[in-house]
Formats: structure tokens, sequence, C-alpha cells
């Protein structure tokens, strides 16, 4: 590829669609990006699902407003699209690519019933050691049980299973085709040889040929997209990797001396390098980003979503929060705070997992609790931190992105303070999408993303004192997950078998 040639990155998530443009130095060509917000439908019983005919003419639309943006000499010059994505989406298609059902999210929680069965009747550590994936709702085993029991009659159709990006690629090429990063995350790929698990699926009663099959990448759209987008017709597509492997791709996170801190809507916190583990701790997942390397962590369901639930609901001023959240010395609030209000991925894994705020008297103020909920995620942040150090320690920092996080030096001190350990700012803008366009030119032969550098900029340093102040708050936040978590007296569950 020449030098000035350029990649195309999609960033599909799960609250918007975005299309990016890059140069052939992964750097983020200003003024080409296309932006369009949706929102999941959600309710009350734990659903969290998109239309997925929707979400596929938002994607087809995001590179139309690509294309347009680059313009002629850019468009002309596009050598390949890299392509990030959410990890764990499913939902059910006939042969032609028409979708049989919604598009469920990692975050649908109704399937929580059938991730304990599962527990129950099969070697969940086995299963994590082999997959990488933890018996919860948000992966497709426990999916795949609900659907089955809740359309038996779409089930005994054998419909193929596929992931969004699997059911984009059939339009656009005329046949599913996933990744190894994307069925890293359903729950049913076996790590080490990267292959379907056989146990698991005849476990489940699903058949290999209902799934895609892995591969790299598509060349040659179909005569439909090839006269939309003639600029693309032989350019290949890199098949989509998870967003999470990308984000820690995009902002450098390499290898084990660095970890990747993201608070999007949700969180984690990962390490990407060439292996595997010897053995995966029982809170956190492993996915791979390809064939030959990796990303181990942790995710937490409750991110930026809970300082938007706080902010929304509590009446502070936003104006003057960041002034004052900075004010308030650590772990003053006499609160604590489980932050489970969209259930738990990381550490626990408990699907029925509400939140709940213990200390509250007549003295507690809007911004007591919304400092105390932001130190609740820091600490939990830090539980998986530990839990990263048992199998991949001498991290000598953390490189954090996400916009909400980024913006507020208070919450980065807290996060430094409650983990313990230096936290920078990532530079690297759109790590996710930066990290799908190194994928892209890592394909054409043209960089090594492993030595491929990303800056940093203000780092923040844990506080000695503090970090001891929130020690003993950590003990206090376990001891509360442990009551109303653990024993379920603040649970869906609890509250379903009262009824």
């Amino acid at each position: 590829m020449p030098a000035d040639g350029y990649v195309g990155a999609l960033d599909i998530g799960t609250s918007s669609v975005r299309a990016l443009l890059f140069d052939a130095d992964a750097r983020l060509v200003p003024g080409v990006e296309v932006h369009l917000p949706y929102a999941p439908r959600v309710a009350l019983d734990g659903t969290y699902e998109t239309d997925p005919e929707a979400l596929f003419r938002m994607v087809t639309s995001a590179v139309d407003g690509l294309l347009h943006a680059a313009g002629p000499r850019r468009r002309s010059r596009l050598r390949a699209i890299g392509v990030s994505t959410f990890w764990h989406g499913l939902l059910a298609a006939d042969a032609a690519g028409r979708a049989l059902t919604p598009l469920y999210l990692w975050a649908d929680t109704r399937a929580w019933r059938q991730a304990e069965d599962l527990k129950g009747k099969l070697d969940a550590d086995a299963v994590h050691q082999r997959t990488g994936c933890l018996l919860h709702p948000s992966y497709w085993p426990a999916k795949l049980a609900w659907l089955r029991a809740e359309q038996p009659g779409l089930w005994r159709r054998r419909p193929r299973l596929l992931s969004f990006w699997d059911l984009v690629h059939q339009r656009l090429f005329g046949g599913p085709l996933t990744s190894i990063s994307m069925a890293s995350g359903t729950g049913l790929l076996e790590l080490a040889g990267c292959t379907w698990d056989g146990d698991l699926l005849r476990f489940l009663d699903v058949k290999e040929a209902q799934l895609p099959e892995p591969g790299e990448a598509g060349r040659g759209l179909v005569r439909e997209f090839a006269v939309r987008w003639p600029s693309l017709k032989d350019v290949p597509w890199v098949c989509a990797a998870g967003d999470g492997a990308l984000a820690n791709f995009g902002s450098s996170c390499v290898d084990p001396s660095q970890r990747a801190l993201t608070v999007g809507t949700s969180g984690a916190l990962r390490v990407l390098y060439a292996g595997l583990p010897e053995r995966i701790p029982g809170g956190l997942w492993c996915y791979r980003l390809d064939r030959r390397r990796a990303v181990v962590g942790g995710s937490l369901s409750n991110g930026g979503n809970l300082f938007a639930w706080m902010t929304h609901n509590l009446t502070v001023e936003r104006g003057t929060l960041e002034r004052r959240l900075r004010r308030m010395r650590p772990v003053t609030t006499g609160l604590t705070f489980v932050p489970m209000l969209a259930g738990e991925r990381s550490p626990g894994f408990a699907s029925h997992a509400t939140g709940s705020i213990a200390g509250l008297t007549q003295a507690t103020t809007a911004l007591d609790i919304v400092r105390a909920g932001l130190e609740a995620v820091a600490i939990e942040f830090g539980r998986v931190d530990r839990l990263l150090d048992e199998v991949l320690p001498g991290a000598r920092r953390l490189v954090a992105n996400g916009a909400g996080l980024l913006a507020s030096p208070a919450w980065m001190q807290m996060m430094a303070d409650a983990i313990g350990k230096p936290v920078a700012e990532s530079k690297a803008k759109e790590a996710s999408a930066r990290g799908a366009a190194i994928l892209a030119l890592e394909h054409l032969g043209l960089v090594d993303g492993d030595r491929l550098k990303s800056e940093v900029g203000r780092t923040y340093r844990p506080d000695l004192a503090a970090h001891g102040a929130y020690t003993l708050q950590t003990a206090r936040q376990e001891e509360l997950y442990r009551l109303l978590v653990k024993e379920r007296a603040l649970s869906r569950v609890a509250g379903e078998d009262a009824e």
C-alpha cells in the first residue's frame, strides 16, 4: 500500500455505529467520520436486544457516509476495511441470511435460569478453562438453552446461529464468515485449537453446520453492494474482531506490562498478549484477538451507565460536579455502594445481582451518592486487577480510555487510588476503531501491530494513604456484596422465588 493509502474502520457498538478513516500509519484522518446513534430495547424482564435489520441498515448507511466524507481522491485509495464490534451478540437466521429473531446483546439476562441450570449439569470450571467463558447469560450456551425453551418450533428448524457481523458478512459477500475473535466470545470455541467445542455443541443440541466457518477476510462484494460501493468491490474486509481486544490493540497495550482500562457504557480491564494463560482465574474471561494473540480480563456491567443513572436521577449540578468531586477526600461519604444496577459480570458473574447503597442518613447528599458510586466502580476494577495479578503479574501501569472517564480527573484519581497502580490517559483516539484499522493494515502486510506505539497523556499516581482507605472500603463492599448478592437477598432470584 502506498504511503498515501487509507483503511476504513467500522466500529459497531451497542449504542452507535461509527465509520472512520485512518492513514497508512494508523493515524485518524480528521473530519472523515460518521456517527449514527441508536438505543437497544430494554425491559424489566432482562430484555436487552435490538433489531438486526435496522442495525444492518445503519451499517450500510455508515459506509455510505464514510465514502462520501472521504471524497474521490481518498476513496480511490482505500485499501481495506477493518471492523470492530461487540462480543456475545446472538441471532438466529435462515440460510438466505434473513434474521428470524432479534439480536440478543450481552446485557440480556433472560437466560439466567438456563445459566444456573447449566452450572448444575456441566463441569463449569472445565467449560471455563476450555472456552475462556463462564456459564452466564451473556454467553451463547445459556442464550441457546433459553432460545430452545422459548421457541421450540424455531429450534427444530435448525436455524443458523450468528453474531451480528456474521450476518453482515453473509449479506455483503454471499455467505456467513466469522472470525476467531468473534467465535471466542460466544462461549462455544475451544481456545487452544480454535475450533468449535464438540462436547458443548452436542450437549446443547447444536450442529456445527448451524455455525459460521471461522475465517480472516471477505473480498468481492455481492452485486448489490459492488454497484453501491464500486471503490470497495474488490477491497478486503477483515473479519470483525471484538471491540475489547481491539481497544488494547489500538492503545498499544499489547503485552502484560500494560493493561487497558476502558469505561464506556460498561467497563473492562484487559491484557492482550501472544499466548494463552495456563489457567484462567474464576472471575476472569479469555478471548482471542486472532490465532496468535489472546486477551484476558474482566468486564464490569456497570461503568458509564451507572454515572449516567446517578446524574440523571439525582439532583446534582453537572457544571460544578467535577470540581466538587475533586474537593472530597477519598472514602468519606459513609456509604457502601454495591454498583450492580445492570447485573454483574466480573468478578462474581452473578447475573441476578442488583445494586444497593448502605449507610444512608439524613445528612447524605446527592453528591455523596455520586462520589460513592464512582468509588465503588473503581473498587470493582481493583478486584479485577488483583485477579489479573494472579495470572499475568508485572503490570507497571494501566492505560485508560473512554470519554466519560478521561473527562473526569477526579474519577481517574479514584481509579489509581483504589487499584493501587498508575493510571495513564490514552492519547489513542478511537482506540477500538484504530485497533480495527491496525488489524486491516496487518492483513495487508504493512505493519506489525505489536510494534506500533501510541502516546499517553497525564498519569495519575496512587496516593498511599488513599489506597489504604480504599483497601478497607473494598472489604466493606465485598461483605455487603456477599450478604446481598451471594445470599440473594437483593436478587431477582429472591424476588421471583417469593412469587
